[in-house]
């Protein structure tokens, strides 16, 4: 057995129940893509559009995986990217929200979409924060062409194992209160904690494919 498959069968044999894997396969070659894909996986995560773009044309054989744009949409990528993604994790505001849909419209399409959350501060991360996100939700809910699937979080860089449980579980209170069932949360370093708070997907990328 690969060190791939071996690590593959580790996580996936930790999941909870309710929880899939994502695999952020960005920055890894297509015949790792296909070596998960033949063990199994169909959920791949990519954040950069060109590089996805080739990959998705090296696999266009392997007709049902689920590609899931993580990353940073940019306005003026929303067309490729929704031609190319099932999924879309990180949408941080009303405008873009509101992009996505009307091109979706134009495209008759109907992209499932994470709300990117912003509960602590942090410069470097977008995200709708509590209030903005408490005012804007029946704007956002009322979109046509899109369905919003659920939350997603990534949280600031030096948090202690409290303060995550505390966000991750923040998270999956807002997906409720929204009446959203899903919740992007948790990656390879701290996702069995964000499992257990409550996460519907876990992004998993350096954990699944090993450091470079």
């Amino acid at each position: 057995m690969s060190r791939l498959a071996e690590r593959y069968h580790a996580i996936t044999g930790e999941l909870p129940r309710g929880v899939s894997l994502l695999a952020v396969s960005k920055g890894r070659p297509a015949a790792a893509i296909r070596a998960l894909y033949e063990l199994g996986q169909r959920r791949f995560g990519e954040s950069r559009l060109q590089e996805a773009l080739a990959k998705q044309e090296s696999l266009a054989d392997l007709c049902d995986i689920d590609w899931h744009f993580i990353g940073r949409l940019q306005a003026n990528k929303v067309r490729p990217v929704l031609k190319a993604f099932s999924t879309i994790h990180a949408v941080d505001s009303l405008p873009l929200a509101e992009r996505i849909s009307r091109i979706a419209a134009e495209l008759q399409l109907r992209p499932e979409l994470y709300l990117q959350l912003k509960l602590l501060p942090d410069a470097n991360k977008g995200g709708l924060e509590p209030e903005v996100l408490a005012s804007q939700w029946p704007l956002l809910q009322a979109l046509p062409s899109v369905h919003w699937r659920g939350v997603m979080l990534i949280p600031p860089l030096g948090l202690s194992e409290p303060e995550l449980r505390g966000l991750f579980c923040s998270g999956a209170r807002w997906a409720d209160q929204l009446g959203l069932e899903g919740r992007s949360m948790g990656m390879s370093n701290d996702w069995p904690l964000a499992a257990e708070c409550g996460s519907r997907i876990v992004r998993v990328g350096s954990s699944l494919f090993g450091l470079d």
